[in-house]
């Protein structure tokens, strides 16, 4: 009898607990069973083990194989354990030394013929191993991921590579970090922008405080080419922004840009995505829209014609950041931080306002219409803007380019400084006491503030976003107490809070 014991780690959201993999080689008929609350794929892993071991040169043991996977209340998802349950027979043979066991672990799908393959949610588990202090032995195909969160790294291409590393006759070279550029290449520029003054700035303050946003306007007015170019006005993800969207994707299965991995996120999905697509879900609980978005812009464009059901999903997360998806077999926690940009139109036949076009809809269909969007959501929104069309010299070919975006990120990247060093987190997360001691606004700010609450039937909700608005816009102009020009400009940027009658065309 023999027993190997080999460290890795399971996938639960972004999460990655600590997996104990037991290899236990008895006399009796032969059998090979994986205990351990093991899913499908797991437990097909015997049969890619089986391959890979005959394939790689060694002899299967003829005797009674069982592979415990600790703890045994947890379920195991995926082809990440084959690996380590080939090297735990082998080390159980006799044929591998089980010394390095204890301070490495050990991830990768095998193919038939020996190959490793790579697997989905490499990097959350590199980040809590670096943690232990182990070492990881990974596919290839995973190195750039690992490297990142991890300092020990041996990158391997096959089973019988990683048993001659082990047996000491051809040591893997540890894996050389990549170096990722602090700036990413740029994206739609907001020079392309013409003819949108108070669009832009909308959108300026809306990035430097880190402000959900809602552009209302007629169809072809650019709203969603000014939602484009919101990435390219925003700061560079910090390295721990960077590693936290980079895990979302890793968990997805998806591979990483080292050219691009300090650029925001940016998603757009479509409005008859589901409230599963858009939040996350599953049997197997993977992460939706809101966290492939998470420190970087979710873009909702038609946003009246989303189900209702599935922006009401959104409320939870835009307060607290992440989303929690719970099943029967479990529930599994994913990050959910990101900055909302919706567009709408102002009315069903969108061009109610535009003096172009011809509106014939009721003031019932208009509220109808608006109606779509609940009033605890539009709450959360903290700027709404009205947007024009621009007038036809703009558009002409002799017109002026607007400001790029290099100069617009620059305002941003100061304002957003100065938030931080102040205190620690972007305006549009200030709450509590600690919002009034930051607005350090001016008598006659309050005094207009609190004339609008009557004035416009805000929510307490609304108000305090006003002040946050206000305090970003203070913080654009270098100001450190906000004025009352800066409480205006703020609530002149909640266009769908004016309790006027709306205009018929």
């Amino acid at each position: 009898m023999s027993v190997a014991i080999l460290r890795s780690r399971a996938q639960i959201g972004v999460e990655a607990p600590p997996v104990t993999i037991e290899v236990f080689l008895s006399g009796g008929l032969p059998k090979f069973s994986i205990v351990g609350l093991p899913e499908t794929a797991v437990r097909e892993s015997k049969d890619r083990v089986r391959g890979a071991i005959s394939s790689s040169g060694f002899k299967f043991p003829q005797e009674r194989i069982t592979v415990s996977l600790g703890p045994a209340e947890m379920r195991k998802t995926g082809g990440r354990f084959d690996l380590p349950i080939a090297l735990g027979i082998l080390a159980a043979q006799k044929l591998v030394p089980g010394y390095a066991f204890a301070t490495h672990e050990f991830y990768g799908e095998l193919a038939l013929n020996g190959d490793i393959r790579p697997v989905a949610g490499i990097l959350p588990a590199a980040l809590m191993a670096d943690r232990a202090a182990h070492a990881l032995i990974v596919p290839r195909g995973n190195t750039a991921e690992a490297t990142i969160a991890a300092r020990r790294v041996f990158a391997a291409d096959s089973l019988l590579q990683v048993t001659a590393h082990l047996n000491g006759s051809t040591p893997i070279a540890p894996a050389e970090p990549d170096s990722p550029p602090a700036c990413s290449p740029g994206g739609p520029d907001l020079a392309e922008v013409r003819g949108q003054p108070l669009a832009r700035r909308a959108l300026e303050i809306a990035a430097a405080g880190r402000h959900n946003i809602l552009l209302v306007g007629p169809p072809g007015t650019g709203k969603s080419m000014l939602a484009c170019r919101l990435p390219g006005i925003l700061p560079p993800l910090s390295h721990d922004e960077a590693i936290e969207a980079a895990a979302v994707k890793s968990v997805l299965g998806q591979r990483l840009d080292p050219e691009r991995w300090r650029t925001p996120p940016f998603r757009a999905p479509h409005h008859t995505a589901s409230a599963v697509a858009l939040v996350g879900g599953g049997t197997d609980p993977r992460p939706g829209e809101i966290s492939r978005a998470h420190n970087g812009v979710l873009f909702l464009d038609e946003l009246p014609e989303f189900n209702r059901h599935v922006l009401e999903v959104l409320r939870e997360p835009l307060e607290s950041g992440t989303i929690t998806i719970s099943r029967a077999g479990g529930q599994a926690d994913f990050p959910a931080r990101f900055q909302l940009v919706a567009a709408m139109n102002p009315c069903p036949c969108g061009y109610l306002g535009d003096p172009r076009g011809d509106c014939r809809c009721s003031a019932d269909r208009i509220r109808a219409y608006r109606a779509r969007i609940s009033g605890p959501l539009l709450d959360r929104i903290d700027i709404h803007v009205q947007v024009q069309r621009p007038p036809k010299e703009a558009l002409l070919p002799t017109a002026r380019p607007g400001e790029p975006s290099a100069a617009v990120a620059h305002r941003v990247l100061e304002a957003r400084a100065m938030q931080l060093a102040r205190a620690g987190v972007c305006n549009a997360e200030l709450g509590g006491e600690r919002l009034y001691d930051v607005v350090d606004a001016e008598p006659a700010a309050w005094r207009l503030l609190e004339e609008a609450i009557d004035r416009f039937a805000m929510s307490a909700r609304a108000y305090v976003r006003v002040q946050r608005v206000a305090r970003t816009i203070a913080d654009l102009e270098g100001s450190r107490r906000v004025r009352a020009k800066h409480v205006g400009e703020a609530l002149g940027l909640r266009y769908l809070d004016r309790r006027v009658d709306m205009p018929v065309g």
